[in-house]
């Protein structure tokens, strides 16, 4: 778990290969931080472990759930996460645990490790300690739609505590 106590002014958020959960996510987040009135002051990204999608849109199954929700996923474009990011980015959150563990592998030390958890950390449904984000990549609408869930609420919890920093 991460150290809850430092400021946080950049989340990157990490998949496997950034066009369903961590693109889905970054979308909510950043509706949700400006409904909070912090968008200028937490900047979010996406990306992913993997290089399978670098430079596509979103999944349009990812893109439709969140477009019938009301958001806008239209600017997303994939990338991969490396280690420089541990240096512009505050908090790292893991959609899963292999994500998890590829951050691990790649924080240059102790210091950037300590900046990375899983995403559903946050998730009040969840646990502290935090579980998987389903990849919904090999099912249907009905994996999106659950997926668009699980971020919407864990978003307003990860708001919340951003803005209690």
């Amino acid at each position: 778990m991460t150290d809850r106590s430092h400021p946080v002014r950049s989340v990157a958020l990490v998949c496997l290969g950034n066009i369903c959960r961590s693109p889905t996510a970054a979308v909510v987040l950043e509706h949700q931080l400006a409904g909070a009135g912090i968008a200028g002051t937490v900047t979010v990204a996406s990306a992913g472990t993997g290089d399978w999608h670098l430079g596509a849109p979103m999944d349009e199954r990812a893109a439709a759930a969140l477009r019938a929700a009301g958001y806008d996923p239209s600017g997303h474009l994939a990338q991969q996460v490396d280690a420089t990011w541990f240096a512009s980015h505050d908090l790292l959150l893991a959609m899963d645990a292999s994500n998890l563990a590829d951050l691990h592998a790649l924080a240059p030390d102790e210091a950037a490790r300590s900046r990375v958890a899983l995403y559903r950390s946050y998730d009040p449904a969840s646990g502290p300690d935090g579980t998987d984000v389903p990849d919904p990549w090999f099912g249907g609408p009905e994996g999106f739609d659950e997926v668009l869930a699980i971020v919407e609420r864990t978003s307003a919890e990860l708001v919340r505590a951003l803005t209690t920093r």
